[in-house]
């Protein structure tokens, strides 16, 4: 189907001037003979936060794997905070993914580190911060942090000490204790209760406030998206169907795979955020 909703307007005139954190152009990927991404083209301006949504398998997560500079697309030239990764050497691409953080789906954290290491792992590894008085600056700020993610006090912990959504808070800090540029956000909510999602999300919101970072969000959690997101993506069949605000979706609310993301009803029985990724028409 066409793509629809088209949403550059919304920029304020300013970012729209910016040149954009994210550009993706032309992007394709297959596995096995079988395209995932057909031709995917997309920028993210700075300060703005992307939705990305779309049904289970359809290539979310990898377009995060591809700007984070973790996949090399087949086809597609990708431009993330002013550089062309994909010509990149790896000590170029390490430069540009220390002004990178990404929360990852399964948590990714080092079993063998404590919390505190965890979180702190962006600013330890670099070279400016090696040395005693240096690590314990770094540790400090990390104590901040985690007092103000609600894990004050489990800086000596280990991550299987810790519940789910323990340890997602502990992958939040990871991310942002930098203060990154750009922030990925891989399915933050996966696997987490109904309250819990709701406290992660509020928490990306809230970096989000206080930092004004580039973010991209891929999620299931379309309703709670909705209070973070300045604009989506849908994507379905390799393609993005559907591209704007929550606004411009009302204008194509008839279209049956838009309506199926955007507008479902959810039985009055089913706590907010607990429903499955709706059926999407074929």
């Amino acid at each position: 189907m066409q793509r629809c909703g088209l949403a550059a307007d919304w920029l304020p005139a300013w970012r729209r001037i910016l040149t954009p954190t994210v550009s993706l152009e032309g992007i394709r990927h297959s596995f096995g003979g079988a395209p995932v991404l057909d031709g995917i083209s997309f920028s993210v301006h700075p300060g703005e936060v992307l939705g990305i949504v779309g049904p289970g398998g359809c290539g979310k997560s990898l377009l995060l794997k591809i700007i984070a500079g973790l996949v090399r697309p087949q086809e597609g030239s990708v431009h993330v905070l002013g550089e062309d990764i994909l010509a990149l050497e790896s000590l170029d691409m390490v430069h540009v993914r220390s002004k990178m953080g990404m929360l990852f789906q399964n948590y990714a954290l080092f079993d063998f580190l404590t919390v505190g290491e965890n979180a702190g792992f962006p600013l330890l590894q670099a070279p400016e911060n090696k040395g005693k008085d240096k690590k314990k600056m770094v540790m400090g700020r990390v104590s901040e942090l985690l007092k103000k993610l609600g894990l004050g006090g489990t800086e000596r912990l280990y991550p299987n000490e810790l519940s789910g959504g323990m340890r997602k808070r502990v992958g939040l800090a990871r991310a942002t204790i930098h203060e990154p540029e750009l922030i990925l956000y891989d399915d933050p909510s996966a696997g987490l209760d109904p309250v819990t999602s709701s406290k992660i999300f509020g928490l990306i919101d809230a970096i989000h406030d206080a930092t004004a970072s580039t973010e991209i969000i891929v999620s299931h959690d379309v309703d709670r998206m909705h209070a973070v997101c300045d604009r989506f993506l849908l994507l379905h069949k390799g393609n993005i169907h559907f591209e704007g605000t929550l606004k411009e979706a009302e204008e194509h609310r008839d279209d049956p795979v838009v309506h199926a993301f955007f507008f479902r009803e959810q039985a009055s029985s089913e706590p907010t955020g607990m429903a499955s990724p709706p059926p999407v028409p074929q």
